[in-house]
């Protein structure tokens, strides 16, 4: 299990790169794509997905009897890391009129921005490359990259030029956290060209060519197996790809004959939701509403099987720290390796009520799988997960779950080997 998601994490290295890595595992077990802009022609025992703008993604499964009610999931594709701007290079000279080379960057969601530095960094994401056809400027094509070396690092600034260092330090977006990619080379305004040069040949691509690029920075780190016990796995992007993991196998590994499974894989919850690709968009129910055409059933069936439906948002959660307890609720203690986990809230910021939780505490005391419950502690209020912002545009029953972590948004989080297990295991059961 965990080299197969050790593998899945080390392919995922933007938004585009997850999608690109579910749709291949989707279709190596025998799920047909849709196209967004298409009606949908759909079959029982069909096995489906649609890939929506490149970076999120829909994938439903239909059972011999259709009319067998809705069981739903979502899980989120994007990660707190550092996005390329625009006209990005940066030459620092210095006396001799020569220096090091930057590459000018804006945080995309919440990360510690100290476990950045001195790590070796990789760039991946898109590239819109120029069409031949000069009458419609719509004429272009999307091509993913990823450079899969450290061309990038963030270096840290040596405890003799600040000796107040180990008391803290606030690091600035715009000064502290830009990488550096070169010392001494030829002045160019080409962050494409001077990133990704090899990949460029590889590809047989002109920089000149490239319209446009939405390109991020991730950590290279490999993913480690740790402790005495080996029961811990340390790794970046754990946030969310365990999630998109479980999710993944769960829905490709269940058995169900009645009704539609269907998962949900959503970029920007990192950056709040509100995007077309994102989980607070339409996009959800617009496509709901053309599977069920596609099936040849009404609107108001529709309604009914998700009024009477429900959906996992999966996401990870709080595990206590076992140097700073006293950060977590008194009474309600999440460790690894104890068990996925239900996250409450009376601000509904993680979506719950009674009768969800009993019906998942069923499923699980039925099925031999470890769970704990989560909550805030009372003077700490914590972030916001896709169930939120989801069950607004589809008002089904939600609950978040997911697998507890230490270190959330680190470049490099811990989990529990056995929660993954737990959590894929209760998934396929849900959708089964």
């Amino acid at each position: 299990m965990i080299n197969n998601l050790k593998k899945m994490i080390e392919q995922s290295v933007s938004p585009f790169h997850t999608i690109d890595t579910v749709k291949r595992i989707l279709s190596e077990n025998d799920f047909k794509e849709l196209q967004i802009g298409e009606d949908f022609k759909l079959e029982s025992m069909g096995k489906y997905y649609i890939d929506i703008y490149d970076s999120s993604l829909i994938a439903f499964t239909v059972g011999k009897n259709i009319k067998g009610g809705i069981r739903l999931t979502s899980s989120h594709t994007d990660f707190p890391c550092f996005k390329i701007k625009p006209n990005a290079v940066i030459f620092a000279e210095n006396n001799s009129g020569s220096g090091y080379v930057k590459i000018n960057t804006e945080v995309y969601g919440g990360p510690i921005l100290n476990t950045w530095l001195d790590r070796p960094l990789s760039a991946a994401g898109r590239l819109v490359i120029k069409g031949t056809d000069t009458a419609n400027p719509f004429d272009n094509k999307t091509i993913l990259i990823d450079a899969k070396k450290p061309v990038l690092i963030i270096p840290n600034l040596a405890i003799h030029m600040n000796r107040e260092v180990n008391k803290g330090v606030e690091l600035n977006r715009q000064k502290d956290m830009l990488p550096i990619t070169a010392c001494n080379i030829k002045k160019t305004k080409d962050v494409i060209e001077l990133l990704f040069s090899d990949k460029l040949k590889e590809l047989a691509i002109k920089s000149e060519d490239v319209l446009d690029y939405e390109l991020y920075v991730y950590n290279l780190d490999e993913g480690s197996i740790v402790g005495i016990d080996e029961s811990m796995y340390s790794s970046p992007r754990l946030d969310n790809l365990t999630s998109v993991f479980a999710q993944t196998n769960a829905l490709i590994n269940a058995d169900r004959d009645n009704g539609l499974n269907i998962a949900m894989y959503f970029d920007n919850e990192e950056i709040g939701s509100r995007t077309k690709q994102g989980a607070a968009s339409d996009i959800s129910l617009l496509i709901m509403e053309k599977i069920y055409e596609g099936l040849g059933m009404t609107r108001n069936e529709m309604i009914n099987d998700l009024l009477d439906g429900m959906m996992l948002s999966i996401d990870v959660a709080h595990a206590i720290h076992p140097n700073s307890p006293e950060k977590s609720d008194p009474t309600n203690h999440v460790m690894l390796n104890k068990g996925m986990v239900i996250k409450i809230s009376a601000s509904q910021s993680y979506s719950n009520d009674a009768l969800g939780i009993a019906a998942i505490s069923r499923i699980c005391s039925e099925n031999n799988i470890e769970y704990q419950k989560f909550v805030n502690k009372s003077d700490m209020p914590g972030g916001q997960t896709l169930g939120a912002v989801s069950s607004t545009v589809l008002p089904v029953r939600t609950i978040d779950i997911g697998i507890p972590l230490l270190s959330m948004h680190s470049s490099r989080e811990l989990m529990g080997i056995k929660d993954e297990k737990n959590l894929e295991k209760f998934l396929t059961v849900y959708y089964s």
